[in-house]
């Protein structure tokens, strides 16, 4: 009989996959892995097979990410499978949140590329298969908070963002990373609207040391498959002590500045969309409090409402990060 090593473990294997696969059951939990998982795992929940919109993604994915390995975990339950893939901000594939699933399921995610540029001494064009080829996938369960208040505990699959910067090797004047979304309305119909807000493609940005951060994670995959297109499919970003809208989906470009980027939400509105978008209680958003969330799912009459952490819960890892600034001021 095989036995796997603790790091080799992904945390659906601790069940049999027919327990996994089924949301009417739960696996028990997880064993702290390679010493980065932290608690015990609440039960990830999979749609049942007959039914299910699981989205496999091609095959050379499919089977490099059978080979991750959970390396974090949250003592929180899991989110359901079916509200992590059709409640979505996707703006490219309309403004509801179920626009995205109903909108993006024929949007081709393989073959895809990504163009890094700017201040760094190997740019080029890579195939996204060619740039994970050599990496360690790894399982790492997140909080995700949207900054319109409501959260999300999500089994991301994915690679280490400071493992694909060195690989780049940035130079001395790389201070800031900005990524950008692919633009194309043919596939994309909310890059259609006459009167869009947005001036297209979506653009993001961190400092190069939130980048180059342990947590960062650049993500290809959830709940053990593919990501779905309305998660951001092939290539996203995942920073979990910041609101969701840094969390930039379908990535074309990854470009090393020397100065601070213009991103989106900050050229939008400026007063409600800081440039760090950390996750803050005690800087309300001008529209509405920050200090609670609805975690999902959340029902009408059987809210699920909890506390807002300090960087999502990620403060003892992340706070030195932005020691002596004024976060009521670099929100």
């Amino acid at each position: 009989m095989l036995i796997k090593k603790p790091e080799k473990i992904r945390s659906y294997e601790i069940t049999p996959e027919s327990v996994y696969l089924n949301r009417r059951h739960f696996m028990k939990g997880v064993a702290a892995l390679g010493g980065l998982a932290v608690g015990n795992a609440f039960p990830v929940q999979m749609p049942e097979e007959d039914g299910a919109k699981v989205y496999l993604g091609p095959g050379w994915l499919k089977s490099k990410i059978s080979t991750a390995a959970t390396t974090r975990t949250v003592d929180e339950k899991i989110t359901p499978y079916e509200a992590v893939t059709s409640y979505n901000n996707f703006y490219e594939f309309g403004l509801g949140k179920e626009d995205p699933s109903e909108q993006a399921q024929k949007f081709k995610t393989d073959p895809w590329t990504v163009t890094v540029g700017g201040e760094v001494d190997k740019p080029g064009v890579y195939n996204l298969e060619d740039l994970i080829a050599d990496q360690y996938l790894e399982e790492r369960i997140y909080r995700l908070r949207c900054v319109e208040a409501w959260s999300m505990v999500i089994p991301w699959i994915g690679v280490p963002l400071n493992k694909l910067i060195k690989g780049f090797e940035p130079n001395s004047k790389a201070k800031y990373v900005e990524f950008v979304t692919l633009e194309d309305p043919q596939q994309m119909p909310g890059q259609r609207g006459l009167f869009s807000t947005i001036d297209w493609p979506y653009v993001e940005a961190l400092r190069i040391d939130e980048a180059m951060h342990p947590l960062t994670l650049m993500a290809v995959g959830l709940y053990g498959n593919a990501l779905p297109p309305q998660n951001g499919a092939p290539f996203r970003l995942v920073v979990p002590w910041k609101y969701g809208f840094k969390g930039i989906k379908s990535i074309v470009e990854i470009n090393f500045r020397e100065q601070m980027p213009m991103n989106t939400w900050r050229k939008i509105a400026p007063n409600e969309y800081g440039f760090y978008g950390n996750v803050n209680p005690k800087v309300d958003h001008p529209r509405w409090s920050q200090a609670t969330e609805r975690r999902l799912p959340s029902g009408l009459f059987s809210p699920n409402i909890i506390d807002t952490r300090m960087f999502n819960g990620y403060a003892d890892e992340v706070a030195g990060l932005y020691s002596g600034m004024d976060l009521s001021k670099w929100y």
